[in-house]
């Protein structure tokens, strides 16, 4: 049976423009290209301060997009930094807007956390996808610390373990993807 291509969204952490892990995800739909459809979203920032007194029929329209563009993919990167040894609290409110849904499921996930540290955060994320039974697995998870070292300016991973790191989480990732 021939797999359909998969569409995956791709999810940065950072509200910083031009960040690492923008680099980051930019770099693996550069690089996967021909292989998956990644489309990044950008709203992170524009996401109201979660209220869990909000019912979900009456939420604004960036959450609306946020979760329609979760559940119509086969996948989620996210690719985050670590702010005081956990995610950023961006990140977390996306997280929190889908809480009182099912689209994160069963769903596949890779995990990158691109900090100087990094490992707090990466745990953390990590413990939060399993919670909302995000399918994920160790071959789908990187942690990449100091990437300031390892990716250039024009957002491009140079350092080469990295980059084969990357590649073998997000290989696994669409095996992963192509096995449900």
């Amino acid at each position: 049976m021939i797999n359909k291509r998969k569409k995956v969204l791709a999810i940065s952490g950072s509200t910083r423009i031009n960040s690492n892990n923008e680099a980051i995800v930019k770099a693996i739909s550069e690089i996967y290209k021909d292989k998956i459809d990644v489309i990044i979203y950008d709203g992170i920032a524009k996401l109201p301060h979660f209220n869990p007194n909000i019912e979900d029929n009456k939420v604004e329209q960036s959450v609306i997009d946020f979760r329609k563009q979760i559940d119509e993919s086969d996948g989620v990167i996210i690719c985050t930094p670590e702010y005081v040894f956990s995610i950023p609290g961006s990140l977390k409110n996306a997280i929190e807007w889908t809480v009182s849904t099912v689209i994160f499921s069963e769903k596949p996930v890779a995990l990158i956390t691109a900090s100087t540290s990094g490992e707090k955060a990466h745990e953390e994320l990590y413990l939060i996808m399993k919670t909302l039974s995000m399918k994920v697995n160790n071959d789908t998870r990187v942690l990449i610390s100091s990437p300031k070292k390892k990716i250039d300016r024009s957002g491009k991973i140079i350092d080469k373990k990295t980059l084969t790191e990357v590649k073998k989480a997000v290989d696994s990732f669409i095996k992963f993807m192509n096995e449900m």
